[in-house]
């Protein structure tokens, strides 16, 4: 099953930065960057909603339904021509709330400062992306017969496959902190890739995109 790198590299990958670079005028280099360092981010966030049972139960029913890949046959339409269906958008900014819940500005904040972009833009990328990943992970769930919590938590495992447990730790410990600031400097470290620990998700990800 393919994870987050060969996503990001795949056609569907660089339609989906085409997209958001159009509808947002960040450049697409700048939003490979926030995409690559928001998928892992949001997978986590998912992953962690997914431990609880109720948590599992919303995201299942939300993969079978609206969530269920069909998103990914018709993305030249939603993507193409510079501006992106608003429907999507606001999709995107419905499950952000729900994923991230009080975090998102503080992960929005965080993405903006390693990228330089604006707080704004990237929201709009954040937004953009989200149903599409949530439509990605939902035709895995349907092509594995995937029915029930930890087949959701396995499948949202691999995506993030291949990463160290402490880069894993370190995307749930942005999700859990109650909101001070503080954990956002190791998580720039390891996770948003800063130039001090290379080996880490940001360094992985930085080398794809020739950084």
């Amino acid at each position: 099953m393919s994870g987050l790198l060969d996503l990001l590299n795949s056609d569907l990958g660089k339609q989906l930065i085409s997209g958001a670079s159009a509808q947002t005028g960040a450049s697409e280099s700048k939003t490979a960057d926030v995409l690559s360092m928001a998928m892992p981010l949001l997978l986590g966030a998912m992953k962690k909603n997914a431990s609880s049972q109720e948590g599992a139960s919303g995201l299942m029913g939300a993969l079978s339904g609206k969530h269920d890949g069909s998103i990914l046959d018709n993305l030249g339409s939603i993507l193409g021509g510079g501006s992106v269906d608003q429907n999507v958008i606001q999709d995107g900014a419905g499950i952000l709330g729900h994923v991230l819940g009080g975090k998102q500005p503080m992960v929005e904040n965080a993405l903006s400062t390693k990228t330089g972009l604006d707080a704004g833009t990237v929201a709009q990328i954040l937004k953009i992306a989200a149903p599409i990943l949530l439509g990605i992970i939902g035709k895995q769930t349907k092509e594995n017969n995937i029915q029930d919590q930890d087949g959701l938590t396995g499948i949202l495992g691999s995506m993030l496959g291949g990463q160290p447990k402490e880069n894993q730790s370190l995307i749930e410990s942005l999700i859990d902190s109650d909101g001070d600031g503080s954990v956002l400097d190791d998580v720039a470290d390891m996770v948003l890739g800063s130039n001090k620990k290379k080996g880490g998700l940001g360094g992985m990800l930085g080398g794809l995109f020739g950084k």
